[in-house]
């Protein structure tokens, strides 16, 4: 399919089942990536506040969000991407990299097993759930050079029985996959190349070639850092370019402000985990 044939097609929103976790005790109290700065401060009622309305949003277009209670001493639990992996119905847990992460795979694997799930897989190697990990049609992109160990695509090929495709992160900025692609479509991503080796990037090209590029500017504001359902894009606000890109390619963007949690390098797609 070509760019110009994209256009052209009428996008469909499916209804999603997402798990979110509300901020209640959302804090910069150490720093685990470059986005994160213990001496400035963090308004946690903002942060609350902003997490709501994306809540909301996701509820409003007719999806439906589960919540799990955030543990005490977890401020990053908030970022539920990177609690688990879900794909039909199996769960393949998260082993963080951090200490300071790490009592969170057990929390999030302790509410898939309270909410009926069977399947879960509680994990050999580091990884960082869908942070790292994006479902594409009927294969997995996987991210490893900050977070997850390479050792665990093979891991979850053998679990989920799909494809996993690795590639490289090498800008300390976009430490997770899911900082520096989004996946639009079961056959449509955006990415920063700039973000990935040479090699990765050529994978990325071969792949998708009709993909959307984004700018320095969009990635420097986490702009990548979006969940689609389809149709709609929800994404940080001050990703201008990628808005107009999205739009010419028949999305409808829509754009969140989620200031507060950036400080701790989160945004849209961290705060959202797909039950599928």
């Amino acid at each position: 399919m070509s760019v110009a044939d994209v256009t052209t097609v009428t996008r469909t929103a499916t209804p999603r089942r997402f798990l979110m976790c509300p901020p209640r005790h959302f804090d910069v109290t150490y720093s685990i990536n470059p986005w994160m700065n213990p001496a400035k401060p963090v308004d946690t009622s903002l942060a609350f506040a902003q997490w709501t309305e994306l809540k909301n949003l996701y509820e409003s277009l007719g999806h439906t969000v589960e919540v799990i209670e955030p543990l005490p001493g977890l401020p990053d639990m908030v970022f539920a991407a990177n609690g688990a992996t879900v794909v039909n119905g199996r769960v393949l847990g998260a082993r963080f990299r951090h200490v300071e992460r790490t009592a969170e795979g057990p929390a999030y694997l302790a509410w898939f097993t309270e909410h009926g799930y069977t399947d879960v897989l509680w994990p050999e190697h580091i990884n960082e759930g869908e942070g790292d990990y994006l479902v594409v049609g009927r294969k997995v992109l996987a991210g490893t050079g900050f977070r997850t160990d390479p050792r665990s695509h093979a891991e979850a090929q053998e679990y989920f029985g799909l494809p996993v495709i690795g590639l490289t992160l090498v800008n300390p900025e976009f430490y997770h996959l899911d900082t520096a692609l989004a996946v639009l479509s079961e056959n449509e991503i955006m990415y920063y190349p700039d973000a990935f080796t040479p090699g990765s990037q050529e994978v990325l090209r071969e792949l998708f070639p009709d993909a959307i590029l984004a700018t320095a500017e969009d990635a420097a504001v986490f702009g990548l850092n979006a969940l689609s359902d389809g149709r709609h894009v929800l994404l940080p606000d001050a990703a201008v370019q990628l808005k107009t890109r999205l739009r010419e390619r028949g999305f409808e963007p829509i754009g969140v402000d989620l200031t507060e949690l950036l400080k701790a390098g989160g945004s849209v797609k961290c705060c959202t985990l797909e039950l599928r």
